[in-house]
């Protein structure tokens, strides 16, 4: 048996963050590329070593970047970065010539992808995307991008599941967000998905963002703004909040708002984009997602706790809304999480079953009525 000292110092060693390269392309948006810094630069282990390293890159030797901004980058890393990824990440850009044009490759961008080792996790922020589709990454896959430009991009690529009504999509081992700050709910998302919700909330709150964000980019598409001078439906959300344990009735958070069931339903869409129903299996969702990560509950007082009644009733929503049990979402977020904080990091996490369902996958977690 090797020293105490030995295996110190062996598993200091096997440490070794998770690698983030992200693409930036001439007309970049300088926001989205620093969604990925801001985010996966923030995770730390419980010994406070970075789960994460991010790099940029370009698709040519190390120089100057243009954005659609009044100033330019300097990239530190050509293409050859791409090979040492275990995650890509490609934000939109202004300037994608025949890739938003025609949707094919420009020589220079096809030789830097070629550099992706197989099995590398891809993703793209808003029109990021269309670089994913031109080469080919996305044909039969779902994927989605800002809400204003879904329409050409399916047009484009009719090969390809559009869905512009949400905010991210999860297809394993590539994912897809909506326009601009949407790249931040997808890169929290892999954060939470990798390493489990509390990091991912540790994260946001140090960004000031929700860790996650209700409904998907369907309630930012235009839409006759609602009368300011007319109540909203936030008392009701609050009075529900307290109460997920307790049957809720829609009557009963329409009451709150002392409004009829008709006018705080679709009062209701107006705000958050989704009905009152999804929205409490949502929050149901997170209350149980949170106890099966931070208390040993058993699965009969997770499900009361979290106002589903029965242990039957929450393992049909937790599978139909994420693709995984009760027990295996607690395996993999709880045991498995901590294991990935403590070991390499370098592999992405567990990859979640894949369910045409997995709402949360999409960003909008248990549209489930």
């Amino acid at each position: 048996m090797a020293p105490a000292s030995e295996a110190s110092d062996l598993a200091t060693t096997a440490f070794r963050p998770h690698r983030v390269v992200v693409l930036a392309l001439d007309g970049l948006l300088p926001f989205e590329l620093g969604i990925p810094h801001r985010i996966f630069g923030r995770p730390r282990d419980t010994e406070g070593r970075l789960l994460y390293e991010v790099v940029t890159c370009s698709v040519r030797p190390p120089g100057p970047v243009d954005t659609d901004a009044d100033f330019a980058i300097h990239v530190p890393n050509g293409p050859e970065a791409l090979a040492t990824a275990d995650t890509v990440i490609v934000p939109a850009s202004y300037e994608l010539g025949p890739v938003f044009e025609k949707g094919v490759l420009t020589p220079e961008l096809a030789a830097a992808l070629a550099h992706i080792r197989p099995g590398t996790r891809l993703a793209s922020i808003c029109t990021g995307v269309y670089v994913l589709a031109a080469a080919g990454l996305l044909d039969g896959r779902p994927a989605t991008t800002h809400w204003a430009d879904a329409e050409r991009f399916q047009e484009l690529f009719p090969q390809i599941e559009v869905d512009a009504d949400v905010l991210f999509i999860d297809d394993g081992d590539v994912l897809t967000s909506a326009g601009v700050a949407a790249g931040i709910d997808l890169c929290l998302h892999m954060v939470r998905r990798d390493h489990g919700t509390a990091v991912a909330n540790d994260v946001a709150r140090r960004t000031v963002v929700p860790p996650h964000r209700d409904g998907g980019q369907a309630q930012y598409i235009h839409r006759p703004v609602p009368d300011p001078q007319v109540a909203t439906t936030t008392a009701a959300r609050t009075w529900a909040l307290a109460r997920l344990h307790e049957p809720i009735q829609l009557r009963d958070m329409a009451e709150q708002e002392a409004m009829s069931v008709r006018t705080f339903t679709r009062r209701f869409r107006e705000e958050v984009g989704i009905s009152p129903g999804q929205w409490l299996t949502q929050q149901r969702i997170e209350r149980a997602r949170h106890l099966l990560e931070s208390t040993d509950l058993s699965m009969d007082q997770v499900a009361t706790d979290a106002g589903f009644g029965t242990a039957q009733s929450m393992r049909q929503h937790l599978q139909t809304a994420l693709g995984v049990t009760p027990t295996g979402y607690r395996r993999t977020f709880r045991t498995g999480a901590t294991a990935a904080t403590a070991a390499t990091g370098a592999n992405g996490g567990s990859e979640p079953d894949r369910t045409t369902a997995d709402s949360d996958r999409h960003g909008t977690i248990g549209a489930l009525n």
